[in-house]
């Protein structure tokens, strides 16, 4: 049974990443609902939070039905880290998570995210005064380090766990790798492996097949892995995974009215939860990932992306619910 803290997560807990612009509330729901495990809010500014940003403060909305749930923030100052924990403590999420990863540019040229990976003391005194300003789990992703020279995971995860992190989320890539290359799992492993280490350890990187999520279990030996973009418009993977690790074999692929059903409730949350304007906006996004491979479904995805109204969009849907439209569609499949 893998813990964090006192919270029990199973056997082999799959997780879903903390994704910004993306693992919302909304799309947590479907995600959930597929099995994830544990999920991570959005990354959210501890500046921000301090400042009382709107968007920032959204960012905080998390729900009973997705416990165990984190909320993750990021910051390279103590102060403004230690004042953002008391105001995440306050909302009463499971975990507080540090977000040491994060490789984009207005994230780094901060001092945060993965910027703090060249300043290992700075990263001990920011997780520092997050432990000692909340009672919950703290727990931190991070990457292997800032470069190719610099891989210094090994080292911080022994710092990290001595200071009072409960488990760490380590993606196999350095920062100037961004998100290209492969992830080098081995380092994890060395993680793993390490006698010291007694915390969870979660393994993130390419991970879009059951297959890879077996194979990497058994190779790498960690407590878990943890999901980002292969769960982007396909929330069933959680399902797919958990399913192949049990039995070894596949579940059948969501069928196309699944498919429907998952965008247009991602839809509905997300006008419920954001607003319709910005909900119609920030949805266009999503159209592709969840009819990826559909044959023939171009004109309607352009339908979608191209319409502002929420009476429209619903039509659509109507129309893509029709067991004419889908026998007609499901032929040429």
């Amino acid at each position: 049974m893998v813990k964090i803290a006192d919270i029990s997560l199973g056997e082999f807990p799959i997780l879903l990443a903390p994704m910004e612009d993306v693992s919302d509330p909304p799309f947590r729901f479907l995600c959930k609902q597929q099995g994830a495990d544990l999920m991570f809010t959005e990354f959210i500014s501890s500046e921000g939070l301090i400042r009382d940003a709107v968007k920032s403060r959204q960012k905080l909305d998390i729900f009973d039905y997705e416990r165990p749930i984190g909320i993750q923030i990021f910051g390279g100052d103590e102060e403004a880290m230690a004042m953002a924990t008391k105001i995440v403590d306050a909302t009463q999420p499971d975990i507080v998570d540090i977000n040491f990863g994060c490789p984009v540019k207005k994230v780094v040229c901060k001092g945060a995210g993965a910027a703090v990976l060249k300043d290992v003391p700075l990263m001990v005194r920011l997780t520092e005064a997050v432990v000692k300003s909340t009672n919950l789990p703290v727990t931190v992703k991070t990457r292997l380090g800032w470069d190719e020279n610099t891989k210094n995971i090994e080292e911080v995860a022994e710092r990290m766990q001595d200071i009072g992190v409960k488990a760490l989320s380590i993606h196999g890539r350095t920062r100037t790798q961004l998100y290209k290359g492969s992830a080098d799992w081995s380092l994890i492993a060395k993680v793993k492996n390490n006698p010291r280490i007694h915390i969870p350890i979660f393994g993130n990187g390419d991970i879009d097949t059951p297959e890879k999520a077996l194979e990497y279990k058994n190779r790498y030996g960690v407590d878990g892995i943890m999901i980002g973009r292969a769960s982007i418009g396909h929330p069933w993977i959680f399902r797919e995974i958990k399913h192949y690790l049990n039995a070894e074999e596949h579940l059948a692929p969501p069928t196309f009215q699944e498919r429907i059903d998952a965008c247009l409730t991602h839809f509905e949350k997300s006008v419920e939860w954001k607003g319709e304007k910005i909900a119609i906006n920030e949805m266009k996004r999503h159209y592709s990932n969840y009819f990826k491979n559909v044959p023939h479904f171009k004109e309607h995805r352009v339908a979608l992306v191209t319409s502002n109204s929420k009476s429209e969009i619903y039509s659509i849907f109507e129309m893509l619910k029709q067991e004419d439209f889908q026998q007609k569609l499901i032929s040429v499949w």
